[in-house]
């Protein structure tokens, strides 16, 4: 769905993105804990280089987005996650 928006020239036409209203995930299942043995999980939430996605990418709520933080790295210590990737 795009809407046009004129500037004060004619020939500029900017078009708006609709853009839908991110979700945190585990609020909408009323997920009681993150479990950090759950990797297969816990890897849709980094990216190919073993970064953590932040929250504005991915929807989550501050407070699942700090337990989210803990799992990973929690997985990583005991070697369930890599640290990066080769």
């Amino acid at each position: 769905m795009r809407t046009i928006h004129k500037t004060k020239s004619t020939d500029q036409v900017k078009y708006k993105r609709f853009t839908r209203k991110k979700f945190c995930r585990f609020c909408a299942d009323k997920v009681p804990f993150l479990d950090y043995k759950d990797t297969k999980m816990l890897k849709s939430y980094l990216t190919e280089r073993g970064k953590l996605l932040p929250s504005r990418m991915t929807g989550t709520c501050a407070k699942h987005q700090r337990d989210l933080t803990e799992a990973i790295k929690r997985a990583r210590n005991i070697a369930l996650l890599s640290f990066m990737e080769k």
